[in-house]
């Protein structure tokens, strides 16, 4: 998969960045390809080297097709959810670092969910905060709506499920 400069893409658990450059470096004896990627949330840069982009999750933006599966999914769908929190953390970080939204919705909508029925642990709070945010970024890349905006539709779609978007951390 490759990418160019100026691009919007999804960099797993961190959200939607967009690739400011494109460079080669040399890494022992021969010539590497980076994207240098710059984060919406906060500002940070990361580089991706080009020939592990599809091994770290690097992808394109959700299309809005996409969109519409995880607003039905968060306003309706079936989560299914461990009861055991470690199980249950693993299983989420697996989501997280694949990255697709689908997933960071699953991840949200379950700890939501959870929270429900008793106080989540340090580390899914911390889990819940940043899928929320993922998923208000890249629903304001794909729709170009301001943070607001794209909290107010997440916060639409989840009532329907009788759940809250969370506070942030």
């Amino acid at each position: 998969m490759t990418f160019q400069i100026g691009e919007k893409v999804v960099y797993p658990n961190y959200g939607v960045g967009t690739i400011e450059n494109i460079s080669t470096r040399v890494s022992g004896t021969r010539p590497e390809r980076f994207y240098l990627l710059r984060l919406t949330v906060n500002n940070m840069t990361v580089m991706v080297p080009c020939s592990h982009a599809g091994d770290v999750g690097l992808r394109k933006v959700t299309k809005t097709s996409e969109l519409a599966k995880m607003f039905c999914f968060l306003a309706g769908g079936a989560c299914r959810s461990n009861r055991d929190w470690k199980d249950r953390f693993k299983e989420n970080s697996e989501k997280m670092q694949h990255g697709s939204i689908l997933e960071i919705a699953e991840v949200l909508k379950g700890l939501l969910i959870q929270q429900q029925l008793k106080p989540l642990s340090f580390r899914e709070k911390k889990m819940l905060d940043r899928a929320r945010q993922m998923l208000i970024t890249e629903v304001c890349t794909v729709k170009s709506l301001r943070e607001s905006d794209s909290i107010q539709l997440l916060d639409q779609a989840l009532a329907k499920s009788n759940l809250r978007f969370p506070l942030p951390m």
